[in-house]
């Protein structure tokens, strides 16, 4: 017969308790974590111009049309490797460097999904779109991560 520790009971309680509190978050929304002041740039928008905007904001410029569709992304590794190919950011276009169709993911899909997402695509941020592909937002690792860590508190960072 085997005896079982008195704190072995707690442990149990303790994984369950963590088991429903990661249940929990993966249940949140996109649209309760998203960041919803993102700056884009249009396709003529030149390189230096989008280097700007990821100083001051992201490390990730989606790339819309008129109507605010999105049609692509620059990351901070598209510009490096313009200018690692001896192209000058001043010349260079966001067509010229952007990842067209990127990954993007709606406000209704679940942190749970976005995990996913995030780790099989190696991904760091991703825009968030609408029905119309309309950009509607930003959400990156670290957001996800800071939500999990506030145990769920749905903290917007504005910037």
């Amino acid at each position: 017969m085997v005896k079982k520790k008195a704190g072995a009971k707690k442990t149990t309680g303790a994984k369950k308790q963590a088991g429903a509190a990661l249940a929990a978050f993966g249940d949140l929304l996109v649209k309760q974590v998203m960041e919803t002041k993102v700056q884009s740039a249009r396709l003529k928008t030149k390189g230096d111009v989008i280097a700007s905007l990821m100083i001051e904001g992201f490390g990730c410029v989606p790339v819309v049309d008129g109507v605010k569709k999105l049609v692509g992304v620059v990351s901070e590794h598209d510009l490096l490797r313009a200018m690692d190919e001896g192209q000058g950011l001043g010349t260079v276009t966001a067509t010229d460097v952007m990842t067209a169709n990127p990954y993007s993911v709606r406000p209704e899909t679940t942190l749970g999904t976005l995990v996913h997402v995030l780790r099989a695509s190696d991904l760091v941020r991703v825009p968030v779109v609408d029905a119309k592909d309309k950009l509607v937002g930003i959400i990156a690792r670290r957001d996800v991560l800071r939500t999990y860590l506030g145990g769920g508190k749905a903290a917007r960072r504005r910037k």
